[in-house]
């Protein structure tokens, strides 16, 4: 049998190997070959370090003789190459190009094993990294409302300043209906898992039991909110929920945020000649995210409608009620953040954001 190479271990070395050894954070087996070298360099033979260390001959020789050739640096790992590239920054290409493109005939867009098969020679998962290296969202779809009011700049900056810089000692309000709520009777409790766990939710199924209507007024400056609910949505509920909002206010100057709607315009100018301290300001078309009165709607559903169940239109009627009371006990003004409206150039239209 060959007789091994025998190991010297200069001071320098012997003192990283023991280093190596008693360190512990480094890895496992960069310790192991520290003890193989060390015992190496001691005298002994591979035969007897593999029995002491409990491992295999030729993983002693190897190490060894690694060591004999390049030191300390032969104890590292040699970089490997890995599995070779499929695929080039070509086939990147085609795929991103795919998008360009109409999906096949009877799919509405493309999904990644569309693509995939429309390509042929490019599997479905490189597809979907690729997509995920871009961002690109194949189902999520983005949607906006273009408002074409020619007088959209006048509009929307005479509401801004209301927000901002309101009259002194005039009263700033949002008024708006959120229509036809529906009182919904679901089936709600507790749900009792094979595996032991219990989950609480409602069923998907669940009985109608009317609607209602409800007329909104936030005062800018407070936050606080005056409802009222009606069975229909015409000019006459309109004013009746108009009177019981300014009678709040005496003959102070009042100024209502409202949208377009055409219960709000333009036959309600007899009631304004009659109310001459009550100015209406109206929102630019389909730019209804102006009015504030919006972001208390999509509160009071979140908090007080969305998960419930009620079981007559009545309950429905009350759970608003109680809603809007506890909602003005810790009311608080919205803060109003952006000083500018612009229009923004959108793929040659017109975008008008905030």
């Amino acid at each position: 049998m060959k007789k091994a190479l025998p190991v010297q271990v200069t001071a320098d070395e012997r003192k990283d190997l023991e280093k190596w050894i008693r360190s512990q954070t480094i890895e496992k087996r960069l310790s192991m070959r520290a003890h193989i070298i060390l015992l190496a360099s001691e005298g002994k033979e591979s035969k007897e370090i593999a029995s002491t260390l409990h491992t295999r001959e030729a993983t002693i020789s190897k190490w060894r003789n690694r060591f004999i050739a390049d030191r300390l640096i032969g104890l590292q790992d040699t970089p490997r190459t890995g599995k070779p590239r499929e695929y080039t920054q070509d086939d990147e290409t085609r795929i991103l190009n795919v998008l360009d493109k109409k999906p096949p005939k009877g799919y509405a867009s493309w999904s990644g094993g569309l693509m995939a098969d429309h390509l042929k020679d490019i599997s479905k998962d490189y597809v979907w990294r690729i997509l995920n290296k871009h961002g690109i969202e194949l189902q999520r779809r983005h949607s906006w409302c273009v408002s074409t009011d020619p007088e959209f700049s006048k509009k929307s900056a005479d509401i801004v300043a209301l927000y901002l810089n309101p009259p002194e000692n005039a009263i700033v309000l949002c008024v708006d209906e959120k229509p036809a709520i529906q009182a919904l009777e679901r089936a709600q409790g507790w749900l009792k898992l094979p595996n032991g766990k219990a989950i609480t939710g409602y069923n998907h199924e669940y009985k109608r039991h009317g609607i209602t209507t409800l007329f909104a007024a936030l005062q800018v400056a407070t936050g606080m909110v005056k409802t009222q609910q009606f069975n229909r949505r015409r000019r006459r509920e309109f004013l009746a929920f108009m009177n019981d909002v300014v009678a709040d206010y005496g003959q102070s100057e009042i100024h209502v945020i409202l949208d377009n709607l055409s219960t709000h315009k333009p036959k309600n100018d007899k009631w304004l000649t009659r109310h001459k301290n009550v100015k209406f300001h109206y929102t630019p078309t389909h730019a209804s995210w102006l009015n504030q009165i919006e972001i208390w709607f999509s509160i009071l559903s979140r908090q007080a409608l969305k998960s419930k169940s009620f079981s007559s239109k009545e309950q429905l009627v009350q759970a608003i009620i109680d809603f809007e009371k506890a909602y003005n006990k810790k009311a608080s003004p919205f803060e109003w953040k952006k000083t500018v409206v612009f229009q923004k150039k959108l793929r040659g239209k017109i975008n008008y954001a905030n």
